[in-house]
């Protein structure tokens, strides 16, 4: 039947089933498949449903807590992030085989309900009408997680424009990452451009005629993000390897067609199988699948925008020292009544110190750094939190802070979490709109009196590169 006589008096599987075996025309009649095929169908179904449908109870826990009523763009992306987790995703390193150990347990599960399906279903001849339904959740799995990447690299919010503190850190001190993050970040119009071929390619898997494209748009763009996780040491080398391997699945689809077409120019047609929406149930189901991806597109986007707009996730929010932004030498240090020469080898003399637009202050000083190794992808609500800036490289010491421009005072906490033990109380006064001078105590309590003089320098980045500039 292609179409609801009536409707049933209780819940049966076996009438939803029917539905969905109602997706295949009446007259079409499907070959059995090879032994093999059938086998490695098996195999594929529970392996691709343990890694793409939510059957971690972690992901409800997600979903539940969400706040709906003040919804942050964040919390939908981490539920778009979703992966199975047999082993909770912090207890693996982020990078290396090691992070793909919950794929190693869905392989061995995979291969023992194989076993098990191919002994209890030993006169099926071919799983046709599975293979397309199996095809829709991949195809709606892709295009959820291909938006929500493409959203914040179209409103550029995951490789931020580098802080000046960046553009004055030695490039031998940044994790490789972290040189990607920030070559990417240097150009936002590019970045947006990614955002933009991500998304469509989400729309095209949509649409069951135009797969092939999304998937080449994948191949293409993703293929290569995955390529970067390994190498650069991202941090998201599973979820990248898992959109490779959903379009590798979707296009051996088309492999056959391709061959007959390109290689052997003959006659190719279109679907294995044509589907039939006559049924009611099939037709509202598809209207609604494509109702609720849009709704998510919408309202991601929108969410998205808005943190873009209104404060940047991995960036601090709350603004610096009036007219203090920028790059200052340090003419003079006393500490505990000491003055101190300039020096590159002293573990107390300042170098420099960077005034930030947002309320980080940064120093160089030869003491040395514990790393923050995380990927800095996680969204926090405090500013001393917001660890993108300092993520990922060792060439300064960044301090959040605290102004009190009635008393002129800052109050500083190392924003490291290895150094959030070092706060700084200090006093400042402006002589003039060039120089600052800060007094107080530091971290061990010792005295300091500290002379910084603006340095008006120019950067090609921020300048301009296409066009003539005095330096």
């Amino acid at each position: 039947m292609s179409s609801i006589d009536s409707k049933p008096a209780g819940f049966s599987w076996r009438e939803v089933l029917r539905h969905f075996g109602s997706i295949a025309k009446p007259n079409q009649v499907h070959q059995a498949w090879k032994p093999w095929e059938r086998v490695l169908f098996r195999f594929v179904f529970i392996l691709l449903s343990l890694l793409v449908l939510p059957i971690d109870w972690k992901f409800y826990r997600d979903l539940f807590s969400v706040n709906w009523a003040q919804l942050h763009f964040h919390e939908l992306f981490t539920l778009t992030k979703y992966q199975v987790q047999f082993i909770p995703q912090e207890h693996l390193p982020e990078s290396g085989i090691g992070a793909f150990a919950n794929w190693g347990i869905a392989l061995l599960v995979a291969v023992a309900g194989t076993l098990a399906w191919s002994t209890v279903d030993k006169k099926r001849q071919e799983y046709t009408v599975l293979y397309y339904w199996l095809r829709v959740v991949v195809r709606y799995r892709l295009a959820i997680v291909l938006t929500a990447y493409g959203f914040i690299k179209l409103f550029p919010l995951q490789m931020p424009y580098p802080s000046l503190s960046n553009l004055l850190t030695n490039y031998g001190d940044f994790f490789a990452w972290k040189v990607y993050f920030q070559t990417v970040g240097i150009a936002p119009k590019y970045q947006s451009f990614l955002g933009f071929v991500e998304i469509v390619a989400a729309f095209l898997l949509i649409n069951r005629r135009t797969v092939t494209f999304g998937v080449g748009l994948i191949f293409g763009f993703i293929g290569n993000v995955a390529v970067v996780n390994g190498l650069y040491d991202i941090g998201e080398l599973t979820l990248s390897s898992l959109i490779v391997l959903l379009a590798v699945f979707l296009f051996v689809y088309d492999i056959p067609r391709l061959y007959n077409l390109l290689i052997k120019e003959g006659p190719t047609y279109a679907n294995k199988l044509i589907p039939d929406f006559s049924d009611e149930v099939l037709r509202k189901m598809r209207l609604s699948l494509r109702t609720a991806f849009l709704f998510f597109v919408l309202l991601f986007g929108y969410k998205t925008f808005d943190n873009f707009v209104t404060d940047p996730y991995k960036v601090p929010h709350t603004p610096g020292l009036e007219n203090a932004y920028g790059y200052y030498s340090v003419q003079e240090f006393v500490l505990n009544r000491d003055t101190i020469p300039y020096s590159k080898t002293d573990p107390n003399r300042w170098q420099d110190v960077v005034f930030e637009k947002w309320s980080t202050l940064t120093i160089k000083v030869n003491r040395p750094v514990k790393i923050d190794f995380t990927s800095a992808e996680a969204f926090h609500e405090h500013d001393i939190d917001r660890n993108y800036e300092l993520a990922g490289h060792a060439g300064r010491h960044y301090f959040y802070y605290e102004a009190d421009t009635v008393n002129q005072t800052l109050l500083l906490q190392n924003k490291n979490r290895n150094h959030r033990d070092e706060k700084l109380q200090l006093t400042y006064k402006r002589p003039d709109e060039n120089t600052l001078v800060l007094s107080g105590k530091n971290e061990n309590n010792d005295s300091i009196h500290v002379v910084l003089k603006k340095i008006h320098k120019k950067y090609m980045m921020f300048e301009g590169r296409r066009k003539p500039v005095k330096i």
